[in-house]
């Protein structure tokens, strides 16, 4: 009986050694993995469709083509940047991430940039990123060829079609974040830009569209400057709001030019100017006031500046200011009480971290009503 007992409790102790040998290996190796920081490695489908290994959460990371870099601050990804290209560096106007975080424009330089440069992989090699970025090249076959050429992960992020609100702007934001150990911060920028999208299409949906004010708005960005014939179909700001703007009755969508005489036809109530093109817009009036003083809004000094938002493309934080602005324009009691300065500040903070709206109206003039007597 005795014996009986002695074999039980051996094999007792036997069994509590083998469970605490068992958890002490499991112990060490959870704690050598927060020791040493170890990423692990994750498979992603970025916004071309293409299958990605990547080490997550990365921590050098580079970001290439339009708009780029721009998203990847927006995750909260600014400190793990370690080069940018030569276009990044030039004049911060127009560019509120950079604006936000000028130090990007002492890091090491990976290339030209531009929506038709070629990747540099030799540049982007020398950084010695975890992971690059790029937006604007969605052919999966310059994808794989650069992350052949560079042997680093290549994710494709894209901003789709819609400005400033698009689905694949917020899957592009939720996947940066992963990549970079930031899902709470991405997912807190998702929410916040839905909520906008929510707020201003809220305001003004009840609204029949016979007593809406016609509305335009001139002089917009197109690679480069323009005057007022430089206009936009399914102009998003307007969309955003539920605006009557004349130009979609074209049945286009995005960048146009019209003919001076169609703007005279339409003849909108309300007139927006991009500031980006401001000074030609005054020097045309300079020269044709009759055709300017034609029009109902010149006349009646409904012309208003808004701030440029396609730099590098879309400045998704001003197009979003833009948008209550011009509900406060258009619609002033459905937004009366917003203060356009401040929201474009809340924006901007929320986003990037500093209120740059000043900054914005220092380069460009900001929100203000024409004086057609200084244009």
């Amino acid at each position: 009986m005795l014996f009986k007992h002695l074999r039980v409790g051996a094999a007792l102790v036997a069994l509590m050694l083998l469970i605490a040998l068992l958890s002490g290996c499991g112990s060490v190796g959870t704690s050598q993995g927060k020791s040493t920081g170890q990423a692990e490695k994750a498979v992603i489908t970025d916004l071309a469709g293409r299958q990605v290994e990547v080490s997550i959460p990365a921590k050098k990371v580079v970001a290439i083509g339009p708009g780029a870099l721009r998203l990847v601050c927006y995750a909260g990804g600014a400190g793990k940047v370690v080069g940018v290209e030569n276009l990044e560096k030039q004049q911060s106007t127009g560019r509120p991430y950079i604006l936000a975080y000028p130090e990007l424009k002492e890091l090491p330089t990976i290339g030209q940039g531009g929506p038709d440069s070629t990747p540099d992989a030799e540049k982007l090699v020398s950084v010695k990123p975890d992971v690059i970025f790029v937006a604007y090249l969605v052919d999966r076959a310059k994808a794989d060829e650069l992350q052949a050429q560079t042997n680093i992960p290549v994710v494709v992020l894209g901003y789709g079609d819609q400005v400033p609100f698009d689905e694949d702007v917020y899957k592009s934001i939720s996947l940066i974040g992963k990549v970079i150990g930031e899902e709470q911060r991405a997912e807190d920028v998702v929410n916040y830009l839905k909520e906008c999208q929510a707020d201003l299409q809220e305001r003004t949906k009840g609204i029949p569209e016979n007593e809406k004010p016609a509305v335009y708005v001139g002089a917009l960005g197109m690679k480069g400057v323009h005057g007022i014939e430089s206009t936009s179909a399914k102009y998003g700001p307007f969309v955003a709001i539920g605006a009557r703007n004349v130009v979609d009755e074209t049945g286009m969508q995005g960048s146009l030019m019209i003919e001076k005489e169609k703007l005279l036809a339409w003849d909108p109530e309300i007139i927006f100017i991009d500031e980006s093109g401001l000074s030609l817009v005054r020097d045309d009036y300079r020269k044709n006031k009759n055709f300017y003083l034609s029009l109902k809004a010149f006349k009646n000094g409904n012309v208003y500046g808004q701030m440029p938002f396609n730099y590098y493309t879309t400045n998704i934080d001003t197009a979003i200011a833009d948008a209550y602005y011009a509900g406060k324009v258009i619609f002033p009691e459905q937004f009366k009480d917003v203060d356009p300065a401040k929201k474009a500040d809340e924006i901007y903070n929320f986003l990037l971290g500093k209120p740059l709206y000043q900054q914005m109206a220092k380069d460009y003039g900001g929100f203000i009503k024409l004086d057609l007597a200084k244009l």
